[in-house]
């Protein structure tokens, strides 16, 4: 368990379409129409698709309901430790510059981006 390699932009690319990998991975999607239905949704909302509003809205669609990642250790509280103590579910982690993908335990990246510290994650709540 821990850190997983996933890349699927089609071009291999990895800077700046963290949201589109990390939503393409708990909803199962293809990177192409994760890519399109949230940008489509930023058109709407006259946003950028990366804008935080934007990518949530979209997840709001799916029935994904947004917490707080409690602040009794602001520092040391990691990606990873989240995947640890997540051993069941698709989780999606915001830090502050970036999203990862965490399902059944393990989170899923282009990088090894376990000691990232994050604020908030987004889970469907069905």
């Amino acid at each position: 368990m821990g850190f997983v390699f996933y890349n699927p932009n089609p071009s291999e690319k990895f800077v700046g379409d963290c949201v589109i990998r990390g939503i393409s991975k708990v909803e199962r999607e293809e990177w192409e129409s994760t890519y399109l239905a949230i940008a489509v949704k930023g058109l709407f909302m006259h946003d950028m698709p990366s804008s935080n509003a934007v990518w949530g809205a979209y997840l709001q669609t799916k029935g994904y309901k947004r917490h707080a990642i409690p602040n009794t250790c602001p520092d040391c509280y990691s990606v990873s430790n989240f995947a640890e103590e997540h051993q069941f579910g698709r989780f999606l982690l915001a830090t502050g510059t970036h999203v990862v993908a965490v399902v059944n335990g393990d989170y899923y990246d282009a990088w090894d981006s376990g000691k990232e510290i994050p604020a908030y994650y987004w889970v469907k709540e069905e």
